[in-house]
């Protein structure tokens, strides 16, 4: 009796992990519907800002903690090589891939400072500063928005849930409003390609 006990449980295991599988695919599904239908204007002004900066012969400074981390590195390649087609190289910086100045600074001056020294460093008036985050309440990302601004940088925020306090520091706000880190991390990197597709046909 264990044996046909045990088939029932694999098979019962199997129905909830395809429940699993179809409940995440279709809340982004709808996540990234309602970002398409009430978001457009906030992403097209976004990719605007990125293209005009450039344009001038600015630069855009990427940052953000964790998996925002890991988008904000993605953003810099895809529009430092390329996203779809042939054009000349953007000059975008993402401050989280440093691992010297990462681990200097927060040993130094602790973690809240690790993109605000950076900014500080390497910020001009008509830079471009794109913070992404899902909380909009990372002290690091913040700072370094608050001292963007200082420094006459356009600044641009990628936000999930209400935005969080990164809402009011920044020129352009992209807010995905999912409660789930995941499911806004998911709409951010789609967001973040349709920014580079709008980048490369402006350039």
């Amino acid at each position: 009796m264990r044996a046909p006990n045990r088939r029932a449980r694999e098979q019962a295991a199997r129905v909830n992990d395809r429940d699993v599988l179809a409940a995440a695919f279709a809340d982004t599904v709808r996540l990234h519907q309602r970002v398409a239908q009430e978001r457009a204007e906030d992403i097209v002004r976004a990719a605007g800002v990125i293209s005009t900066a450039i344009e001038a012969g600015h630069k855009v400074l990427a940052f953000g903690n964790g998996g925002s981390a890991t988008d904000a590195q993605h953003l810099a390649e895809e529009l430092v090589g390329r996203f779809l087609r042939e054009r000349r190289g953007v000059a975008v910086m993402s401050l989280t891939a440093d691992s010297s100045i990462l681990t200097a600074v927060g040993n130094d001056y602790g973690f809240d400072a690790v993109f605000v020294r950076q900014v500080d460093a390497l910020g001009r008036a008509g830079d471009v500063a794109v913070a992404i985050t899902t909380s909009g309440r990372s002290a690091n990302v913040n700072l370094a928005l608050a001292a963007a601004r200082a420094r006459g940088m356009v600044t641009i925020g990628l936000t999930g849930r209400d935005g969080g306090e990164t809402a009011g520091l920044v020129d352009v706000h992209v807010n995905v409003p999912g409660d789930s880190s995941a499911r806004v991390q998911e709409v951010q990197r789609t967001i973040l390609h349709v920014i580079c597709e709008l980048v490369e046909r402006d350039l």
